[in-house]
Formats: C-alpha cells, structure tokens, sequence
C-alpha cells in the first residue's frame, strides 16, 4: 500500500495549519504581530502554522481573536478534535483496563453490517478462543503495563462480542497471513485449539476466511493489521496506537488493498489445509 496511516493524521494537521495561517493573512496581520497579540513567542507561531505543533484550544481562540475572526473558532475546534479522535494510543484507551477498551467498540459492532478483516500479526478478535483471548490479553497487560487485574472481564467481554457471528443479517469477509497460524501467542494446546475453531468457523455460510499462504517472490509486504466496518470506517492497528479513519478516499484505500490481499488468499478446503499443516507443525 502506497500510503501509511499516519500520513492521515498529518495532512489533517497541516490542513488545520493552513487555515489558520489563511485566517492570520486575511486579517493583514504578521506572525510576529499575531504572537504579540496572543502574548507568545513567534516560534511558537511558526511551528503551528508548520503544522509542526497541534494548537490548543485556547490557542484557537486566541488566534481567532487576534484576527478578529471569532466566528470560525467553533468549526475549527470541531477540525482540531476530530484530528485527536483519528489517533487513540492503546495507554489512553486501557487507562480505564482491558474490559472498558473491550467494550467500547461494541456500539460500533453493533450497527455494521459487512465486516472485512485482514491480519498480518494475530487472529482476528472475533475469530478468537478464550484461551487464545486470554494469552493475547495477558500479553497485551505485560506489556503496556496496564495496572487493572480485569483480563477475565476483558476476555468475556470480547466473548460476547462473538456472538454477532451467529446473529445473521452480517457478513465477515478475513484475510490472515499464514504467520498468524504460526505465531507463538500461547502455547502449543491453546494454539490447536484456535487452529481448529477457525476450521469450523470457516465453514459458516455468512463467514469468508482466507490464508495467504508463504511465498518466496512476493510482491506486497504484510500489511498492519486494520478492520473494515461497512463503508464508513477503518480502524488500523498499529504498534503505538490505532487510527479510525472516516474520510471517504481513506476508506476507499483499505478497500482496494484488501482486494488486493484477498485476491492473494486461499479459502475453503485450500484454506483449511494450510491451517491444518499448521496444526501438524505444533507436534
């Protein structure tokens, strides 16, 4: 994919930047006027209208006022917050423990229809055992430090959550990478467990899963890991944090590259192979 997650963010930050340099010329003001106005340093100027330093709140306001353009304050502290809602760092999310991260996406579960998938590191959430669940979230509790004891609540809240894969009227399309059957999450017991609820999984009517299997020559890299909810939202995951990208040409983006990684998979009783000689490579 020729585009990274983060760039997103930026170029929303570099947008804010923008106008609010368009508001300081339209007013025939200086940076270094507008600073004095503002009772800052002109740097300080400079790096916001780089795009290189998030403004404040009170910066807006502040900036606004100086340029007599008070009337925009409200809609761009509206852009500003949605460029802080489009990153969330894991930290921020688990302050509250594993449980409350888990259950916080589950409105958003909840009103979509057609789930895609695609992951390049552990099986997918809603594909996951309890014990596979379990040593994911143990991990998780590791190492990001999370101080609340709540993995048990945290497990059966994402337990739950399955339960939208019997629901009907939702379709999950998934892409895993052959690595992920392979991957020392937990131990070799739990790991033929999972192994072997993805092969029943798989045989569900409203359920696509496909394997990409290893191949020497290939030509796209594994990808972070990022889910699809309908056409109207994409949450990717990465080391740090996650992105929720919204914007319609983003959207568009993981939607042509999870063609492209799915046009790559295997599925059905190819699929179960591979998933099968994984489970033989356990011992």
């Amino acid at each position: 994919m020729s585009y990274t997650p983060s760039s997103s963010v930026v170029a929303a930050r570099k947008a804010l930047a923008a106008r609010l340099q368009d508001i300081r010329k339209d007013a025939g003001i200086t940076g270094r006027e507008l600073s004095a106005r503002c009772g800052w340093h002109p740097a300080k100027t400079s790096r916001i209208q780089d795009g290189k330093a998030a403004p404040s709140e009170a910066d807006i306001r502040a900036w606004c006022e100086a340029c007599g353009a008070e009337g925009q304050v409200a809609d761009l502290i509206a852009s500003l917050r949605a460029v802080d809602s489009m990153y969330v760092e894991w930290r921020r999310m688990e302050r509250a423990g594993l449980r409350r991260a888990q259950e916080s996406v589950l409105p958003l579960y909840e009103r979509t229809s057609a789930f895609r998938v695609y992951a390049s590191r552990v099986v997918p959430g809603m594909l996951q055992t309890r014990a596979y669940t379990t040593a994911v979230l143990q991990a998780v509790q590791r190492s990001r430090g999370t101080l609340d004891d709540d993995v048990e609540a945290a497990v059966k809240a994402r337990m739950d959550r399955q339960r939208m894969l019997f629901s009907g009227g939702r379709t999950f399309a998934l892409v895993v990478e052959e690595a992920v059957l392979r991957g020392g999450v937990c131990d070799a017991d739990a790991m033929a467990g999972q192994l072997g609820h993805l092969i029943t999984i798989s045989t569900l009517p409203t359920v696509s899963l496909g394997v990409i299997p290893f191949r020497q020559g290939r030509l796209r890299s594994p990808a972070e890991d990022f889910y699809m909810f309908d056409d109207t939202q994409t949450s990717v995951e990465l080391a740090s944090g996650y992105l929720q990208l919204t914007q319609p040409h983003e959207v568009a983006m993981y939607a042509k590259a999870f063609a492209e990684l799915s046009r790559m998979a295997v599925y059905g009783p190819n699929a179960r192979a591979v998933i099968t000689a994984a489970i033989h490579a356990l011992g």
